[in-house]
């Protein structure tokens, strides 16, 4: 893209003058001497949309980032006009839209200015291609930082780089390659402690530079389609990621059974193998809850078939190995094998439901099986299709949850990896070309897959993974970051990645534990491991090209770091649960970088290893080998050191021992983290007891939330959950506990047990409810009932 004062004596390329302005619902449309329009949509307070027209008429409002295809709710903005420009008020925010070019700015309630067109929106006819170019071009101030994209392997400020948004087979990539796999047109700009969000939602391949070829001008473009984008008011970072969350959609609670550990190869079979890995794992004492089967548990790579010579009777094996614990996850790739025989494929045929060229012939293109064709699930009448065929590895066989792989969609020995440019598509009834449909290809057969697992798991809630994304694609499944490596380096990638992704409004994301690709060593495995286990989605995967990656293959030290850590993140179930339920309900991303965990404490701005994981917890991994420890950032306020009890003043650097064993873990004070016990997979254990781990705070009260429903099923969308809300307030010689619970769920546990860390004196008396309860000196715990309002602790 070049940008350049020239540009300005093409008038075709830019705005003319304002004739003339309209409003109604909420819209607010100016009209230009070249018929280019300019719709301002303000959706609420601190959300706008900003949609250009450049022949005075807009493509039919459609997007599959929003869910039903476009927002339905409006704001009724105030308009008022001037000498030189419009102005239309919310009560947080100003725009003004300049009467000579359209140029926009965007002010907060102080008059401070968030958002400033530099050239504004401009473009070229494609004469190759048809339709316009579209740009849109933002003044930067020096000092301005950028966040956000999705799952970018590069420093997690974005200031300096140019990025581009086309779902990609990497196999292997390296830190700083892009395109990857996922398209998430979202970033986030701070300047001046004041957050703002852009989402430029645009489904064809789309171009992000951050002061890359100019350093006071930030850009972002496409090769077709329209210049729509929305614009989101912080000035808390976390609210920017709310508001894009709540307007591309939240997903429904995961089953508790997602949230806890998952064992994955290409691939584990026969039946032998597979029986002989989940034996291994409940040998051991691995607490583990998912094992996963790749594309040769199929006849011949035919997607919804199953190779009888290795799985001869799949649904006695699923059930045996339910009965042991373990869900099983199976991978479904959209390349369906061309053979007259093949079910699927003449269903298909006979409905025309496969992508085609432009001049007629069906896609071909050769993937896993050989030659294939591909569902077009853009097609609403595919996707239906597409959803029916789970029944029987579902609902009869008894498969619990669906990896979608290969969908960006990658296609093997063309140079492009992928469908040609002239492929078509239905769009949901606006037909185009592979150029608008391939980044959202993915997410809609996630969608679609989604939609199938859904319908025949019921009562139980569907667990979906996908390797492509595009925006909105965290309402139908989780994610992981594809085809990682076994190296250090990629163990640096992988927690930026995950931040990012949080970041970037999909929170239920996680890395190939130990790399994809070749071999990790022993120490690369612990240490990946310690860092897996506070990500959302927690996965061990590998290529098995080098080696078995399964924690035993690494001798009996890995295997007790690995069991010690997975323990610790089946322990911390209910936390992790309630993270999510905060994602779910509110938006709240699951992991904070501490740029947005602090964005006022310039120390954060550039910090990539160090995230919160909640709201409470510290997380910095060890990143290189041989290490005995590592210097970390402690941030803003106190810390207690999680596996020695220390009290640490923040917002500083220091030095912290971490051996092999060991992560950089520390826990907010005030915090109440709530427990279970450790089970070998969800459900194994009645939970007879919630224990609260309470980090003593003087001053302040600090909340603290645990949510609990029956993990799984759809009840608590009526009612029947159980949120505690737990309020801490610390004073010298006494501590305050008030609880407030909501909800018609009834726990199985009765009792919880307080453990107190931190307190600055002995416990002498304990009230609960004004009632005297003992307390137990052996475990330096007490015991109380589930059901209290105050609980008083006294020197």
């Amino acid at each position: 893209m070049i940008i350049n004062t020239e540009l300005k004596q093409n008038h075709n390329l830019f705005p003319g003058k304002v004739i003339s302005f309209s409003q109604e619902e909420g819209k607010v449309n100016f009209l230009t001497n070249n018929e280019v329009i300019l719709q301002v949509t303000v959706l609420k307070d601190s959300v706008v949309r900003f949609r250009y027209a450049t022949d005075n008429n807009f493509e039919k409002d459609f997007s599959y980032a929003i869910e039903n295809g476009s927002p339905k709710e409006y704001f009724d903005a105030k308009v008022e006009e001037h000498e030189n420009q419009y102005s239309i008020h919310t009560n947080t925010i100003k725009i003004t839209i300049q009467k000579d070019d359209l140029g926009t700015t965007i002010y907060d309630h102080h008059d401070n200015v968030i958002c400033k067109d530099d050239l504004g929106f401009h473009w070229e006819q494609s004469y190759e291609h048809g339709g316009n170019i579209v740009k849109m071009s933002k003044h930067a101030p020096l000092g301005e930082l950028y966040y956000g994209l999705g799952d970018k392997p590069m420093h997690l400020n974005l200031k300096g780089k140019r990025i581009e948004n086309w779902a990609t087979d990497q196999y292997a990539f390296s830190k700083d390659q892009d395109p990857l796999y996922k398209s998430i047109p979202f970033y986030i700009g701070m300047y001046e402690q004041r957050a703002y969000g852009i989402f430029f939602d645009n489904t064809f391949r789309t171009f992000f530079d951050f002061c890359k070829e100019r350093r006071d001008v930030t850009s972002f473009w496409a090769p077709g389609g329209e210049m729509n984008y929305y614009f989101f008011h912080g000035p808390n970072m976390q609210d920017v990621v709310t508001q894009y969350t709540d307007l591309t959609g939240k997903p429904e609670l995961p089953p508790l059974w997602a949230l806890g550990y998952h064992q994955c190869k290409w691939s584990y079979y026969p039946e032998k193998e597979v029986k002989e890995i989940t034996s291994k794992f409940r040998e051991l004492k691995i607490p583990c809850d998912a094992i996963y089967l790749d594309i040769d548990y199929m006849d011949g790579f035919r997607c919804f078939t199953w190779n009888k010579e290795y799985f001869p009777d799949p649904k006695r094996m699923v059930a045996e190995l339910a009965e042991d614990g373990f869900k099983t996850i199976v991978i479904i790739d959209p390349g369906i094998k061309i053979d007259k025989e093949y079910w699927v494929y003449k269903e298909a045929i006979e409905k025309d439901y496969f992508c085609r060229r432009a001049d007629g012939p069906l896609m071909r293109g050769k993937v896993w099986p050989g030659e294939c064709y591909f569902p077009d699930f853009t097609n609403p009448e595919v996707r239906e299709w597409w959803s029916d065929l789970f029944k029987e590895i579902i609902d009869e066989i008894g498969v619990k949850g669906v990896w979608n792989d290969m969908n960006e969609p990658a296609i093997m020995e063309v140079p492009s990896k992928t469908f040609p440019d002239d492929v078509r598509h239905d769009y949901d009834g606006q037909p185009c070309s592979h150029r608008k449909a391939h980044n959202i290809y993915g997410t809609q057969m996630a969608r679609a897959t989604y939609n199938g697992v859904r319908k025949f798991v019921y009562p139980h809630r569907p667990f979906i993974i996908t390797r492509s994304a595009y925006s909105g694609a965290q309402r139908f499944t989780s994610s992981w970051m594809g085809d990682n490596v076994a190296t250090w380096e990629h163990l640096w990638v992988a927690n930026v990645q995950m931040q990012r992704m949080s970041m970037s409004g999909m929170s239920f994301t996680g890395s190939d534990i130990g790399g994809f690709a070749e071999h990790p060593s022993g120490e690369l495995y612990a240490r990946w491991i310690q860092l897996g286990v506070f990500h959302p989605f927690c996965r061990t995967h590998s290529s098995g090209d080098h080696g078995d990656q399964e924690p035993w293959t690494f001798g009996e030290e890995v295997i007790n770091i690995t069991r010690k850590f997975v323990e610790l993140r089946y322990q911390l179930l209910p936390y992790l649960y309630t993270m999510f339920w905060e994602y779910a309900e509110e938006g709240i991303p699951m992991l904070k970088p501490l740029v947005l965990f602090d964005q006022s404490d310039s120390q954060t701005h550039y910090k990539t290893d160090e995230f919160i994981f909640g709201n409470q917890i510290l997380v910095c991994p060890i990143q290189e080998p041989n290490s005995k420890g590592r210097r970390m950032f402690i941030p803003k306020g106190h810390w207690y050191n999680y596996w020695t009890r220390e009290f640490v003043k923040g917002g500083m650097e220091r030095w912290v021992d971490a051996d092999i064993d060991s992560i950089p873990l520390f826990i907010k004070e005030g915090a109440i983290i709530p427990k279970y016990p450790i089970q070998q997979y969800v459900g194994e254990k009645r939970i007879e007891e919630l224990r609260l781990e309470v980090y003593y705070k003087l001053g302040n009260t600090e909340t603290s939330r645990v949510y609990e429903d029956a993990q799984d099923g759809y009840d608590y969308t009526k009612g029947e959950y159980s949120l505690r809300s737990f309020s801490l307030t610390g004073k010298e010689t006494e501590v305050i506990i008030e609880q407030i619970v909501e909800g018609n769920y009834i726990t199985e546990y009765e009792t919880i047990r307080v453990e107190c860390i931190g307190l600055p004196f002995t416990i002498g008396k304990i009230e609960v409810d004004g009632v005297m309860v003992p307390f137990d000196t052996e475990n330096n715990t007490l015991v109380i009932p589930k059901v209290f309002a105050k609980l008083h602790l006294t020197s």
